[in-house]
């Protein structure tokens, strides 16, 4: 009986110390099963307080973590594709992704962020790609509104996204198609009936002052991240203080006489010399965005694509493009590309159309913190339009254009990594 027990607490010994000379690679290359799900597991894994190495641009962006039975267990019940390496099989994937000679780095993530999405308490998952996203990926988030930001909770959180709003306060420019809608009109009095509360004599108001509270959140050390109308009209905003760019359908008085010449461009985070669109009925708030008729082009053609950067040392937007694939599908939205003209030679193009003079994807610092902006509504519904039915992830858990969404909730476990010189 004695033998026998000392034979199972050898094999039990010896199963721990072979575990502990294993480590799992996650691989986002090709070969993995649900890359979406496996930002999830990625992202929880370091909220639990374990670190994990990202292999950039080391087949498709792959991550390397210690073995531990929650992680493997975690991965397979949702999918996720690993592989068991032994020590020395990951010491030579190390050495091989810090070669000198080639463009790939390992990053240490090490404290997952703290996520907040702008977003209507009534909005559902699905109303945008960012929460649909985070949902299906697992991958927890507070909801905040204008009166949390307003009352300084930004600095609650680490990471910001901003559902698809409208800072200018002209509610979506939805007023020439949706006027007389139900929903329209009960979205427009809960929004005017917010900014009477919160002691602003209109909603644009209201809507200039939540965008310059969260680009001080950016200037004091915070991640935002956009996508469809929260890109343009957040700049939009900023660039319009003080000054009535409104019609009076959208707030009952008329747009300020010299509203263009008295934009100022400084203020702003990405665009410059834009001219902004007063009209009431016409679908585009500037020229900015590149709007459905200009761009013609068949949708069998339609992608653009991501720039490769020096993983060694441009670690940040290597992060932001990790991708399986180097094209991506393009996809519509309020706004669905922005001119690469308005652009500010400041900022970091990441993705843009080949060609045809359309950016995609942006990046930038501002103060202590950095923003990103990604134009689209949902990078698998071609079209969304309004009342469109959900999007169901199930059906694109590889899709290249949501890898670049979740690469954004993990490049702030890294900001202590210091840049090489």
């Amino acid at each position: 009986m004695l033998k026998k027990i000392l034979l199972l607490l050898a094999f039990f010994l010896l199963s721990l110390s072979i575990q502990a000379q294993q480590q799992v690679l996650i691989p986002m290359d090709a070969s993995q099963t649900n890359h979406l799900k496996a930002y999830g597991v990625v992202f929880n894994h370091i909220t639990d307080g374990y670190p994990v190495k990202w292999l950039l641009n080391y087949r498709g962006g792959s991550f390397l973590v210690n073995i531990d039975s929650d992680i493997v267990r975690k991965s397979r019940l949702r999918n996720v594709s690993l592989e068991t390496v032994s020590d020395s099989k990951a010491a030579s994937i190390l050495q091989e992704v810090e070669r000198p000679g080639s463009n790939t780095s390992v990053v240490n993530l090490e404290k997952a962020p703290k996520i907040a999405v702008y977003t209507p308490d009534q909005a559902l998952p699905w109303d945008d790609a960012v929460t649909l996203a985070l949902t299906y990926a697992e991958v927890e988030y507070d909801k905040i509104w204008d009166v949390e930001v307003l009352e300084g909770k930004l600095k609650e959180y680490d990471w910001l996204h901003l559902h698809h709003e409208d800072f200018t306060g002209q509610f979506g420019k939805f007023w020439a198609s949706y006027n007389r809608v139900p929903w329209y009109i009960t979205q427009v009095r809960q929004m005017e009936a917010m900014a009477k509360e919160l002691g602003y004599s209109k909603v644009s108001e209201q809507k200039k002052a939540v965008a310059r509270t969260i680009k001080e959140y950016v200037g004091n050390g915070g991640f935002l991240f956009a996508m469809c109308s929260g890109t343009d009209t957040f700049d939009i905003a900023l660039a319009a203080e003080g000054i009535d760019i409104a019609p009076s359908q959208f707030d009952g008085d008329a747009v300020d006489a010299n509203a263009q010449d008295n934009l100022d461009y400084s203020k702003t985070l990405a665009f410059e010399d834009f001219n902004v669109i007063i009209d009431p009925y016409q679908y585009e708030h500037a020229d900015i965005d590149v709007p459905v008729q200009i761009r013609e082009i068949d949708r069998s053609l339609d992608f653009f694509t991501l720039f490769e950067f020096s993983a060694k040392w441009d670690p940040v937007p290597t992060m932001l493009t990790q991708n399986h694939v180097s094209s991506v599908k393009g996809f519509y939205g309020q706004t669905t590309a922005f001119r690469k003209e308005k652009v500010k030679s400041s900022v970091v193009i990441l993705a843009e159309s080949p060609g045809r003079n359309q950016v995609k994807y942006i990046h930038s610092n501002y103060g202590q913190g950095t923003w990103t902006f990604y134009a689209g509504h949902d990078p698998e519904d071609y079209t969304h339009r309004v009342n469109d039915p959900p999007t169901d992830l199930d059906l694109h858990p590889n899709s290249p254009g949501y890898r670049l969404i979740l690469n954004n909730i993990l490049f702030p476990a890294a900001k202590k990594k210091k840049k090489k010189t």
